[in-house]
């Protein structure tokens, strides 16, 4: 298995907005391809920001590769994703000014010995 965590620091005043964005828009489409949402959560910092992350899993990280590779070149999904910064002012004002931080990183597993946690 091949674990990822989409991790985020949006602005107070945008989660709303951008969860919206999430269950509407970024979750069918990566649930279209085959991604598998393990789940995902936020946690007020106390600072007017939130931390939003998910966990995706997938049965390889070739199998992860083959599903973005899909997701970027699905034409519609593009077009409604530019849309979508578009409306709140575009892709660049919203990455400086509602999402401060965005990170999509590889998960380790550090149990071993037990057959749920090892890769096949």
């Amino acid at each position: 298995m091949f674990y990822r965590r989409k991790f985020y620091i949006v602005k107070g005043e945008f989660v709303e907005i951008f969860n919206r964005h999430f269950n509407e828009t970024n979750l069918p489409n990566q649930l279209k391809y085959g991604s598998r949402l393990v789940g995902r959560w936020m946690k007020d910092n106390g600072d007017d920001t939130t931390e939003v992350f998910a966990l995706w899993e997938y049965d390889s990280y070739e199998d992860y590769v083959e599903i973005e590779s899909k997701i970027r070149s699905d034409q519609a999904q593009l077009k409604r994703i530019h849309d979508w910064y578009e409306k709140h002012g575009g892709r660049e004002h919203v990455l400086k000014e509602y999402i401060l931080e965005m990170r999509n990183e590889a998960l380790e597993s550090t149990v071993t010995g037990t057959k749920s946690h090892m890769n096949k």
